[in-house]
C-alpha cells in the first residue's frame, strides 16, 4: 500500500493510500465518524462508516483520543468544505498508540496560560498555530540561504565557543573551558566573517548567538539566531541595498509558499504585499527629531529604546534605515563617518507595526592604527583579538556585512506578540526548560 503525505492528497484522488500521523481531533455522527488526521504536511479530515469497517476497526476509531498515533488507509476524496480541500474514506486503520483516557494529553481545546504553554512547549508545537509560524521560520531560513548562495556568498560555519566580546563584555555568558581559563558563548559571528570575507570574497554564517542580557521583553531572547553576511570591498551603502533586497526577496517567497499559514494566524497580508523597495532612510538626527515632535523623550546620544523604535515605525508602511549614530553607543568595530568623525556609518532597520530593529550592521574599521585606539578605548584586550588585528596588516580592505535576527524577523512576518513562539524551545530570562 502507497503511504502518501497529507500535503500529497491531491495528487492521489481515487487511489487507495495510507496516511501516518496522529489524531488532532475527532467527531462523532451515530454510525459515522470523523477522525481529523495530522501529519506534519497538514491536516485531514477521514470519513468512516460503521456499515463499510469491520466492527473492531470502527470502534478503535470511535474511541481514539486526542494525539494518538495512528495509520489510516483509505481512498482520497475532492471535498472543498473539509480542511485542505481533501478527504480520506476509510477502509483500514492501525492503532499504533493510544493515549490512555486516565492520563490524557494535556493541551485541549479550552484556553490555557502562557506558561502552562510554555511549559508544554514539547507538545504545544504540535497546535496549529505554533505549527504554522515554525513553517513560516522554515521558508524565512530556506529563503535566506538561497537568496545569499544565489548572490555568491559562502556559507562558512562561525565558532559557539570565542575568546573575546564581540558586542560588549556586559552581555556575555562565560563558560570554563578545561585548562584554558574561561571562553564564552558567542554574541555574534561578525569578527570571524571578517576573516572568512577576506579569503572568500562574500560570505555568510547562520546559526545561534547569545545575549546574557537581563531583559524581559516581547523583543528579547537570551539564545536566538542570526544570518551574517560580510563583503570585502563594500561599503555602507551595499549593506543597505543587500539588506533591502533580502528583505523584498524573503517576504516574497513568504507570500507566495506560505500563504495559507499566514491565513492560519489570521495575519494582514495585505500589510506584507506593501513591502517593496526602496525602504525610507534616515540619518541619526533626522530619527531624533522624528522622536522629539512624536513625544519622546529620549536625549541625543542616547540609543533607541523599543518605544522609541516603535514610534519610528509608525511613520511608515515599509522597514525603515536609520544611519550615521553616534559612535559612542556602537560596537569598537564600526568605520568613523570621515564627514563627520564622531558617527559612525552603520545603519540599523526597524520593522514596520512595532516590531523594532531587525538588521544592524555596517562598515568595518580597516586601518590598523584607529583599530588599536578603538579597542583601548573600549577596554578590550589586544591580545585577546590578535587574530583580528592581523586582518589589518596582511591586505586590509574597506568591507561590510550586518546581521539579521530570525526571530524578530519571523515574529514580524507572522504578525505574532512576542519573539517566544518564533522559535521551536525559547530561552528567556527565567525559562530554560522544557
Amino acid at each position: 500500500m502507497k503511504r502518501i503525505t497529507i500535503a500529497e492528497a491531491a495528487q492521489h484522488v481515487g487511489e487507495t493510500v495510507q496516511i501516518a500521523g496522529w489524531l488532532y481531533n475527532l467527531r462523532r455522527s451515530g454510525k459515522i465518524i470523523f477522525p481529523i488526521v495530522r501529519d506534519g504536511t497538514g491536516i485531514m479530515q477521514c470519513v468512516a462508516i460503521k456499515t463499510e469497517l469491520p466492527e473492531p476497526v470502527f470502534e478503535s476509531l470511535r474511541r481514539l483520543t486526542q494525539e494518538s498515533s495512528l495509520i489510516v488507509t483509505g481512498t482520497v476524496r475532492a471535498e472543498q468544505r473539509a480542511p485542505g480541500g481533501y478527504e480520506l474514506d476509510v477502509k483500514d486503520a492501525q492503532i499504533i498508540q493510544r493515549v490512555p483516557e486516565s492520563d490524557p494529553y494535556p493541551i485541549t481545546p479550552k484556553p490555557h496560560g502562557i506558561d502552562f504553554l510554555l511549559d508544554h512547549r514539547h507538545l504545544w508545537i504540535r497546535s496549529r498555530r505554533q505549527h504554522a509560524i515554525l513553517r513560516i521560520r522554515h521558508q524565512v531560513v530556506r529563503s535566506i540561504r538561497n537568496y545569499l548562495d544565489d548572490h555568491g556568498f559562502t556559507l562558512v560555519d562561525t565558532p559557539i565557543f570565542t575568546p573575546a566580546a564581540c558586542e560588549g563584555t556586559t552581555t556575555l555568558f562565560e563558560v570554563p573551558y578545561f585548562d584554558e581559563g574561561k571562553v564564552y558563548l558567542t554574541q555574534s559571528g561578525q569578527l570571524y566573517n571578517e576573516a572568512t570575507a577576506m579569503a572568500f570574497g562574500k560570505v555568510y554564517c547562520f546559526g545561534p548567538t547569545f545575549r546574557a542580557e537581563r531583559s524581559k521583553t516581547r523583543r528579547h531572547l537570551t539564545e536566538f539566531w542570526m544570518v551574517e553576511p560580510e563583503m570585502a570591498y563594500a561599503t555602507l551603502e551595499d549593506v543597505k541595498q543587500l539588506a533591502e533586497d533580502l528583505i523584498v526577496s524573503v517576504i516574497r517567497d513568504v507570500l507566495t509558499h506560505r500563504r495559507q499559514e499566514l491565513e492560519t494566524l489570521e495575519r494582514d497580508i495585505s500589510k506584507l504585499e506593501a513591502i517593496d523597495k526602496p525602504f525610507p532612510r534616515l540619518t541619526y538626527d533626522e530619527a531624533i527629531e522624528i522622536l522629539h515632535r512624536k513625544g519622546s523623550q529620549i536625549v541625543w546620544g542616547d540609543d533607541f529604546g523599543g518605544t522609541d523604535e516603535t514610534l519610528l515605525s509608525e511613520e511608515f508602511d515599509r522597514p525603515v534605515m536609520v544611519d550615521r549614530f553616534p559612535a559612542k553607543i556602537k560596537a569598537f568595530y564600526f568605520q568613523p563617518d570621515p564627514e563627520q568623525p564622531d558617527r559612525v556609518l552603520g545603519v540599523d532597520i526597524l520593522a514596520p507595526e512595532g516590531y523594532g530593529e531587525i538588521v544592524g550592521g555596517g562598515q568595518r574599521i580597516h586601518d590598523l592604527d584607529l583599530l588599536l585606539k578603538r579597542l583601548d578605548e573600549y577596554g578590550l584586550p589586544r591580545e585577546a583579538f590578535d587574530w583580528y588585528i592581523d586582518l589589518r596588516k596582511y591586505g586590509t580592505v574597506p568591507h561590510a556585512g550586518f546581521g539579521l535576527g530570525i526571530e524578530r524577523f519571523v515574529a514580524w512576518i507572522c504578525g505574532v506578540d512576542h519573539v517566544r513562539e518564533t522559535i521551536a524551545f525559547p530561552r528567556m530570562l527565567y525559562r530554560t526548560r522544557p
